[in-house]
């Protein structure tokens, strides 16, 4: 019969949060530079956009996870869905390339962060070009490696423990150690955010976001892997709620799988974090 399905793929109604996702992503955009410029509305804008974005988030993955549930992920479409997210931890992976080559790129040819005539503009005093012209910059006491980063080391390294546990326990139809390793993953998650924020207050304190080229690439590398964090421990709450509602089987359960691998990658960043810019990064600098 015609419209008759002969195959394994699912081919998707037609649906409007993906409209509705360029809109708000446009808004928010949009709402960012109103607030960088400092325009009337630029508040207004960009909640509106954060407000679309949520809402799209919701109810475009409250989807997929109905098509789970309805029989709609065969393997083939597994498969596929499972491109896609290695696809997407790679598009992380230059994100963060990124970051790494800029503090690189800083720490290995140090240089004025400005000119103006001539001159170099400097928050360091008279001896500005030569402050900036080494790494960390003269006179910036960095942090301890080996007091909170280092802690926040073995967190990570721990919820990659219990995340792969999780995984194990559903794999061998072992509910109640699915449960348990999410539990202790995501309070991992939150404990490293929490020390993380605590962190931050106190390097606020010997060193501002704008104050160098240092402290900018600081805050950009070790900030954006702290919402990647946020964003996990989102994902593995989510993975907590469809468990106790008896979603996931040791043969589907890609939302788990995909938010297991998400973490992986969050943890292995880390590390190259800890070791670059706290370890490597600030070695002999003066600590705070």
């Amino acid at each position: 019969m015609a419209g008759t399905k002969n195959h394994d793929y699912h081919i998707l109604a037609p649906d409007i949060w993906p409209l509705i996702g360029s809109v708000s992503a446009l808004t928010f955009t949009t709402g960012m530079v109103f607030y960088m410029h400092e325009m009337a509305n630029a508040y207004l804008v960009l909640g509106l956009g954060i407000a679309g974005l949520i809402a799209t988030f919701f109810s475009w993955f409250s989807n997929i996870v109905r098509e789970a549930q309805g029989g709609d992920h065969t393997p083939v479409v597994q498969l596929h869905m499972r491109y896609g997210m290695i696809l997407f931890i790679a598009s992380e992976v230059m994100f963060f390339v990124g970051w790494f080559w800029s503090w690189f790129d800083f720490s290995l040819f140090p240089f004025p962060i400005e000119y103006v005539d001539g001159a170099v503009i400097s928050r360091f005093g008279e001896d500005g070009a030569a402050a900036i012209a080494q790494w960390p910059p003269k006179g910036l006491e960095v942090l301890n490696a080996f007091d909170l980063p280092l802690l926040n080391t073995l967190i990570l390294l721990c919820s990659g423990t219990t995340v792969t546990w999780a995984h194990h326990s559903l794999i061998h139809g072992d509910r109640d150690g699915l449960k348990k390793g999410l539990w202790a993953t995501i309070a991992l998650g939150a404990l490293f955010t929490a020390i993380q924020a605590y962190e931050y207050s106190h390097a606020l304190g010997a060193f501002g976001f704008g104050q160098s080229n240092y402290s900018s690439a600081f805050y950009m590398a070790t900030g954006f892997h702290g919402f990647h964090v946020l964003i996990g421990t989102i994902f593995l709450i989510v993975c907590l709620v469809r468990t106790y509602k008896g979603h996931f089987t040791p043969r589907q359960h890609f939302g788990f799988e995909a938010a297991a691998w998400y973490w992986h990658f969050v943890d292995v960043v880390w590390l190259f974090l800890f070791i670059a810019v706290y370890v490597w990064g600030g070695w002999g600098a003066e600590i705070h």
